[in-house]
Parts: structure tokens; sequence; C-alpha cells
């Protein structure tokens, strides 16, 4: 047996180490076993991923197995084994390796709650539904520990996966579930950012009992929580574009689907109108407004729910909140704005190509003003940095500069396929967020660096922003440095929500699906960008797809 007690002793977790040492999977000592009866009992993975579970792997920091038995795993793919089974062949540090293995799959091994594939008749009450609402297959996807879904972190927590869908069925027909799931949630509360799940699924909802008053008014078994964030409808149409884009299907360009848009696009206009008429001058109450009993500031809007002030004329579109479910300043934010502008002119191509050609000029011409926003309001000129992107703006003059680590950020920029690296307002944009000089969300201790954001505290740094920023790197040692820094401080196998950066250990969340898929995708975006950094010297890249 190989020795463990040093890496044991460190996390504190010598008494709980898993049993099954021999090959890491949690097998029932009898068979047969009913697998209903089996799933009954498979632990609860907020509390199994907490834990060290045998085989350690073959690297230095020894890190645990952290996949659950098969007969606990809430969705499987052939494909998806086979891409864990390849890369952790040819990956020369075999704790990344590890951390891979336990990563790439996190979202079909432990989120999938419901799924089904459309062939099946539901049996639920239709009496507070159209009659055409929960169609074809339907995939409700948890953020990991909360039982509810988040229109952006399905949406990410699935990407890595849309390289496989045109080979494999069973995830082509997951994601395609996800899209129509998510229409509906579109479809019955817009300004929404998080779920309950779907009535037919039978599950039972979680009460969020934060007490919020919102306008407009929602059902609390059908919404999960109400803040209002442009990324999320962004997120929505870039789950589809992926699809379309590594599938050529367009399964899911229902009715359903297609409303969800028009509700879409209904929201755009809304949320673009300023505070004050721009003719009168007079106040105009905006369609949505957020109040929640809380000592937070982030938590809720000022002004009885309103936000500060806009002005109009901008083509920007309001954001209530950030990605990090933290409320705007100024709200106008851009990474969203610049997100949504890229996925609404994806979204317009695919309809052109669909013979929907009226929509399609429809939904250019949102994408297109949109971006023209961005680029006139959220260009500022900074005294050390020059013209750098805002974080937030409002069309007053004001600005906000910062970059918190939830996507989209203005970090991700290029990934959103917004700007291309070498665009020389990003790069210097880049240069401001990635020092404390440039960005007070920026934080640098003993054992980790990294952005953060008010979410969390100004004492933990997210691995996320540093896997974004080698995904946005061409530079070989600072990539290195970024996948060894998130390596470091994953010493559970997985990957956190935030750490301390002067204490590792101090982590939050042990099983956060959207961290782990990121880190994920980075690994397969180094695998065919940089395979040298993976698989050493004259590597041959590595292309899932």
């Amino acid at each position: 047996m190989r020795p463990t007690i040093g890496l044991l002793t460190s996390l504190g977790l010598s008494s709980v180490v898993s049993a099954a040492y021999d090959d890491g999977v949690q097998e029932p000592m009898r068979a047969p076993i009913d697998p209903t009866k089996y799933r009954a009992a498979c632990p609860d993975y907020k509390n199994y991923a907490m834990r060290v579970h045998m085989p350690l792997s073959n690297g230095p920091l020894e890190l645990p197995y952290q996949r659950p038995s098969k007969h606990c795993r809430t969705f499987g793919s052939p494909l998806v084994e086979q891409v864990i089974e390849h890369m952790s062949k040819r990956l020369v540090d075999k704790d990344l390796a590890r951390l891979f293995e336990n990563a790439f799959p996190n979202t079909l091994d432990t989120t999938v709650r419901w799924h089904v594939d459309g062939t099946a008749k539901h049996k639920f009450s239709k009496k507070h539904w159209d009659s055409e609402a929960w169609k074809g297959p339907q995939s409700f996807i948890v953020t990991g520990d909360i039982n509810a879904e988040w229109l952006r972190d399905s949406t990410n927590q699935l990407a890595q996966y849309q390289l496989l869908a045109k080979k494999d069925k069973a995830i082509h027909n997951l994601i395609l579930g996800a899209i129509n799931t998510q229409a509906e949630y579109v479809i019955g509360s817009p300004y929404c950012n998080a779920f309950q799940p779907p009535a037919p699924s039978g599950l039972n909802p979680t009460s969020q009992g934060d007490g919020d008053e919102v306008h407009p008014e929602y059902e609390p078994s059908f919404v999960f929580e109400c803040k209002y964030e442009l990324d999320s409808l962004a997120h929505f149409l870039a789950l589809t574009n992926q699809f379309y884009e590594h599938t050529g299907s367009t399964e899911f360009l229902t009715p359903r689907w297609l409303l969800a848009l028009d509700t879409l696009l209904e929201v755009l206009l809304a949320q673009s109108k300023p505070t004050f008429d721009e003719k009168s001058g007079e106040y105009q109450r905006n369609e949505y407004t957020f109040q929640r009993r809380t000592n937070i500031g982030t938590e809720t809007l000022n002004l009885g729910g309103i936000g500060n002030p806009l002005n109009g004329g901008t083509g920007l579109i309001r954001s209530a909140f950030r990605p990090s479910d933290d409320a705007t300043i100024l709200g106008y934010y851009i990474p969203a704005n610049a997100m949504v502008s890229v996925e609404l002119k994806r979204c317009a191509a695919m309809l052109q190509k669909a013979g929907k050609k009226p929509l399609a000029s429809r939904v250019q011409g949102w994408g297109d003003s949109i971006e023209k926003g961005v680029w006139e309001h959220g260009v500022v000129q900074h005294k050390t940095y020059g013209k750098v992107f805002a974080y937030e703006v409002d069309g007053f003059g004001s600005s906000i500069l910062m970059d918190d680590a939830n996507l989209p950020s203005l970090l991700a920029l290029p990934l959103l396929g917004f700007v291309p690296n070498d665009n020389a307002i990003y790069e210097n944009t880049r240069k401001m967020i990635l020092q404390k000089a440039g960005n007070p969300y920026y934080l640098s201790g003993q054992q980790f660096r990294g952005i953060g954001g008010p979410h969390v505290g100004l004492q933990h740094a997210w691995p996320m922003s540093v896997l974004v920023q080698a995904m946005t790197s061409d530079n070989d040692d600072e990539i290195s440095n970024c996948l060894g820094l998130v390596k470091n401080v994953s010493l559970l196998g997985l990957v956190h929500e935030s750490v301390n950066v002067d204490f590792g250990r101090d982590y939050t969340r042990s099983w956060f699906a959207w961290a782990n898929s990121v880190f994920a995708q980075t690994i397969l975006d180094l695998a065919k960008r940089k395979p040298h950094l993976l698989f050493g010297k004259d590597a041959e890249p590595y292309v899932v797809g």
C-alpha cells in the first residue's frame, strides 16, 4: 500500500478514507442488487466530495478519486469515459490527470437530476401549463450542492460535452433536453436566474425563503430565485448556438423555442429603456424591481428595488444583477452586453440558414446595436492603462473599473467571441484586471492568487478566474503557472468555488460543477492549442469530437 499519511493528515481526513481502495469505485458487496435500492443508498455527494477516496493519484499531491460509484452516477456516456481514458494516459502530470478524471464527468456524474428523451408521456396536471409545454426531450441540471438550475451554470456545465453531441446520441438528447427545459423557464419567468425542478419531473421544489419582493411576480414552485441577470438570457442562446455549431441540428427550433426567443427580445426592449423618459425627462418605473430583506448590500437593489439611474440612447441593456448573483452598481453591465451581442448575432446566422429571414434580421439588429453600445459607452480612458473596457457604466459618464471571477467577465471577452486576444483595448484591460493596482478584486496571498469578487469576500480568489486567465493567454509560462496554482489548491481532487489566498484548505463549496467544467474545458483547450504543456515536447494535439 502506498503511503498516504502526509496527505491525509494535512487535510485532517485520515479517518474518512474510502474503503474502496483497490479500484476507486464503491461496488456492492453482493450481486445482484436492485439498482433502485442501490441508488437510494448512494451518499450525499456534497459530503462525499469533502472526503478522500481511493485510489490516490500517482503524482506528488496524491489527489483522491472523487467519482461516485457507477451505480450512483446520474448520467453516463461511453465517449466521455473514452476521453477520460485517453487523457489519463497522455497527461504527463498525474495530478492534473486525476483532476481531469474527476472534473470532466462531474456534471454527468452528479447533477443530471431528471432527463427524459421525449418518448414517454408526462403524468402531471396540465391545468397550469400551456398544452404545448414540456414536450420533447427535457433535462434538469442542478448547479451542484443547490437543488436548482441556473441558466448560466447549466449552460457552462454542459459546454465540454457539446464537442461529443454529434457522435453520442445520449449526449445529443441530454443537451437538446436542456435547451427545451431552458426554453420553458425563459417563457415562464424571463427575468429569473434559477429554477425549480420541472413539474413533469415529480421532484419536489426547494424553498428559497429570502422574502423577496419582485416584479413581475413569479410562481415559487417554478422559480428558485428571481434575480434578473442579462447573462442568463445570453446563456440560453449560447446553449442553443453551441449545440447547433457542433451538431448542425435544428431540432430545438420548435414553437416553444421561438416563443422563448420572442420573450427574450421583449425583455431586451423593456430593459433598454432609460430611467427618465428621453423626451419629457419624467421618471419611468422599470418593468423589473427586486428587494430582499437582508443586511448584505449586494443582495438587493437600492431606490426601492430599481437600482441606480441609467441614461438613454446607449444601445445597452440593463442587468440588475451580475453573474455572481450580486447586484450591479451601474446597471449597464458590459461583459453581459458583450456576450448577448455575440450570441444574438450567432443566433441570427442560424435563423437565416433555417429560412427564418425576418426573425433573423430582427435578432441581428439587436446584436449589432448592443455591440455598438459596448464600443461607444463601455470603453473608457484609464490614466495608467489607456483605453480599457469598463465593468459597468450608466450612460451618464460614470463607470466601474474592476473585474469579477464569474463568467461572463472582462477577462473572458475573447472566450465569449467579442474580441480577439490581441485586441489592443482587451490587452490593456487584461493588464489592468490582473493586478491589484488596477482591480480591487485581484487577490494575492501566500498560497493562491487570482480574481475574486464581493460575493465571497476579500480573502478568497476563484480558481475559475485563473483557468480563464490560462485560456486567454498564449504565454507558456503564464499558462503553466495558472495550472499549478489551481492544482495546488485542489487537494480534494475537485475544483472549488473560491479559495483563501493565504490558506488553501479554506475553501467554499466542495461540490461546484461549474468550476469543474471550466477546468475540463481548460485542459481540452490546451490539449488542442498547447499540447506540449500537457503531453510533453513535440506532442500532437488532442482534439475531442
